[in-house]
């Protein structure tokens, strides 16, 4: 008896990937559901317009608190001098007298810039909205 050839093709086992793309998907969308995405939240950094140029228009009637950080990082709260750490309790103290005065913070382009993010974290979590304003030195 004469046996028959053995085909080649045959031997090679045939691999079915379906299952596999299964469970890749299934894991892709488990991924995808339980990822929990950060909120970040940033310092707001646009400096406000500046003043018109036309001399007619009446000085805005909101009053303003002023905080100023000179190039030494020394803090001030409306003139008068004020640890930077105490920024806060001093605009807090100012808004009983002003209220709804806009509070605004003005540094010296030689100040740190951590004193700027500490400031400005401590004013927006006491719930206090500030505009930061960069003063240039034109003195060359």
């Amino acid at each position: 008896m004469r046996r028959g050839r053995r085909n080649s093709q045959a031997d090679e086992a045939e691999i079915d990937m379906t299952p596999m793309l299964d469970i890749v998907f299934i894991m892709l969308i488990f991924f995808i559901v339980t990822a929990t995405f950060l909120d970040e939240v940033a310092i707001d950094l646009t400096q406000p317009p500046p003043p018109p140029d036309d001399l007619n228009t009446p000085p805005s009637d909101t009053p303003a608190i002023t905080v100023y950080v000179d190039g030494r990082n020394q803090c001030s709260v409306d003139g008068r001098s004020t640890g930077c750490d105490r920024v806060t309790l001093a605009v807090e103290r100012l808004l009983a007298d002003k209220p709804g005065a806009a509070v605004i913070l003005r540094m010296d382009e030689k100040a740190q810039h951590n004193v700027l993010v500490e400031l400005k974290d401590g004013l927006d979590s006491s719930g206090l909205n500030s505009k930061i304003e960069i003063l240039r030195n034109t003195q060359s």
